[in-house]
């Protein structure tokens, strides 16, 4: 796999370009404001961008996650509407190849787990399990309707002449004869049981919502084979974001990547994956099942941050990345600090800091952190945000030095390459919930060494010592080098000492990043 596009330099860099709420207005649809910001994520260093799902969904209410037809990308009078609630696929082409020309790279969302909105119902025999114990069976099996025929009336057999039934479906949770919600197994040629090679939460998590696609059907195979192969020609995209990927069949999906990979000619094709569990032992043991065919994001440093921002200086910042994926396989971890499903306000920026200036994993930022909205947008984070791109876009290369001796100020230093200068950063936590703590009490402490000789309590408020790239430090015949807070109007410059090191500053409860003046 690759993390950028072909003869780029530069940090790569994702943006998930969208939020839960997102609309296009009255003039301009979801994928024309994509257009029109593409040279706006360009110039900020953006690499890759993650577009919300493409298809035609059951609803123009919702995301997009309820997939009505994958091969309907804004083209057809279907359910209700030419146009997906994102636009048209015309917008959609126009903007893709734009994004292509400037550099930027199109991670296509494939939500291949179900399907929803269908165009007719059916009965068929179905066995009611247990909500919470997937393998147990309530009763035997009975007739049920269900919504599960689709005909795609409007498409016409146009890229695809496979219409569905309950047959290619291992699930549903709606039975209209009685009107009553549960999970029913389709018992069915070709099956005996759920997929065994998918999540155990609930014994067996193959069922998720809606009608639960069996990837072990041979025509629901070659269907989602050919559609992948066709999404990556159509938008020129150069990976997959895998949508709820604990709920496949982890040999549908790895056949499915590799496969895409030989039918497109790209041997480098992107994926990551959303594996949503907190455990870094769960998330890496199904990383090796996938055997590197896609990289997953990292939802354990995720519950860091999050955690981090609850706590305030109680939560040793010096464990991080202790049990994160990146922090054990940085070469697999997606990082991110919040996405379309979880918003929370505290420690950001220092989550944003950990995730954009270190050298490892690939960071993904969130639109709505970024973009000023009604949903999710904090004005005292987003201009700050995109100074932290920028400094990842023009500092942040070289090797890492780690500056971990205090349980609520971690910093790291850059070192730079023969284009980038470097930088040095400093992260504090902030004051947790019901705490009051002055800077005069916390100079005061953190002095005592800890069992393991390292500094513990909180740091000291003059801030961390730490030595900068000595291409970068004065000679003893030279003026000072000095550096400056990116972040800040209002600190003072940072003078070096003949041997590169300095005391860099920091507020509490916020970053610094400290480059050179030029």
């Amino acid at each position: 796999m690759t993390l950028q596009p072909d003869n780029q330099e530069q940090n790569p860099l994702m943006i998930q370009f969208y939020t839960w709420e997102s609309r296009g207005s009255e003039r301009t649809s979801w994928w024309k404001h994509f257009e029109q910001e593409v040279p706006r994520l360009k110039d900020l260093g953006v690499t890759h961008v993650w577009l919300p799902p493409m298809a035609k969904s059951a609803t123009r209410k919702y995301c997009g996650y309820d997939v009505y037809d994958l091969w309907d990308l804004g083209e057809f009078d279907q359910k209700n509407s030419v146009a997906t609630r994102w636009g048209t696929k015309g917008e959609l082409n126009r903007a893709c190849a734009v994004a292509k020309s400037r550099g930027i790279g199109i991670i296509v969302d494939a939500v291949l787990n179900h399907r929803n909105g269908a165009d007719r119902k059916e009965s068929f025999q179905a066995i009611p399990v247990d909500e919470k114990n997937r393998l147990i069976r309530k009763g035997p099996a009975k007739e049920i309707e269900a919504w599960t025929i689709y005909d795609f009336p409007g498409r016409q057999n146009k890229y695809s002449e496979m219409k569905w039934d309950h047959r290619h479906f291992s699930g549903v949770d709606w039975d209209a004869m009685t009107r009553t919600k549960e999970i029913y197994y389709i018992p069915g040629p070709g099956r005996n049981g759920w997929s065994k090679f998918v999540a155990d939460e609930l014994e067996n998590y193959d069922y998720l919502l809606g009608c639960d696609i069996d990837h072990r059907q041979p025509e629901v195979r070659q269907d989602l084979f050919k559609w992948g192969t066709w999404i990556i020609e159509q938008t020129a995209a150069v990976g997959f974001r895998m949508d709820a990927m604990k709920h496949y069949d982890r040999r549908f999906l790895r056949e499915f990547l590799d496969r895409t990979k030989k039918t497109t000619g790209k041997p480098n094709l992107f994926a990551v994956s959303e594996y949503w569990h907190g455990d870094i032992d769960v998330l890496e043991h199904y990383v090796d099942l996938l055997r590197g065919s896609t990289s997953f994001f990292d939802v354990p440093l995720h519950y860091n941050f999050h955690n981090a921002s609850k706590q305030g200086p109680s939560f040793d910042l010096r464990h991080m990345f202790k049990n994160a994926l990146v922090g054990r396989r940085p070469w697999e971890a997606v990082t991110f600090v919040d996405n379309h499903d979880t918003v929370y306000p505290g420690f950001k920026l220092q989550a944003y800091a950990l995730i954009l200036l270190r050298m490892d994993g690939f960071p993904c930022i969130f639109y709505g952190d970024l973009y000023p909205d009604n949903e999710c947008y904090d004005p005292r984070i987003g201009p700050k945000l995109e100074l932290l791109i920028q400094a990842r876009k023009n500092f942040a290369y070289g090797s890492t030095t780690d500056y971990f001796q205090y349980r609520d100020c971690i910093g790291f230093v850059r070192s730079g390459d023969a284009r980038h200068p470097g930088c040095a950063v400093v992260i504090r936590s902030s004051i947790g919930a019901g705490e009051v703590m002055s800077e005069t009490a916390i100079s005061g402490i953190g002095t005592a060494n800890d069992h393991n000789g390292k500094l513990k309590g909180h740091a000291n408020i003059q801030g961390l010592r730490m030595k900068v790239p000595s291409s970068l430090h004065k000679k003893p015949s030279e003026a000072p080098v000095k550096y400056r807070d990116l972040l800040s109007e209002d600190s003072n410059a940072v003078s070096i000492s003949n041997d590169g090191y300095a005391l860099f500053p920091c507020p509490i409860g916020t970053v610094a990043v400290w480059v050179p003046e030029t």
